[in-house]
């Protein structure tokens, strides 16, 4: 889902700054190096919403893992309690 969500907004970021013009006259009135640079800004801040793309996905790995673990650790308190409960229930009869 996030790899559909960086592709539309890869293709929006190049074909908006490709066609736009400080004049919205469209692409005939824009000179080739500017057009260019647009790219080239296009192109470092799609780089840049990958790089902050893989963060994001890191870190959720990461915050997974850690509930994971949380998960296993209230498991194994969970059966430690019941073990002591129904050691106590039977120390009482």
């Amino acid at each position: 889902m996030r790899c559909l969500q960086l592709i539309g907004v890869i293709g929006f970021v190049m074909i908006s700054a490709a066609w736009a013009s400080p004049d919205q006259a469209g692409p005939a009135a824009s000179s080739l190096p500017l057009v260019h640079q647009r790219v080239v800004r296009s192109q470092a801040e799609v780089k840049r919403l990958e790089r902050d793309l893989a963060r994001q996905e890191s870190d959720s790995k990461q915050a997974s893992k850690r509930l994971q673990q949380q998960d296993q650790a209230i498991a194994e308190l969970q059966k430690q309690l019941h073990e002591l409960q129904a050691g106590s229930s039977a120390g009482q009869h």
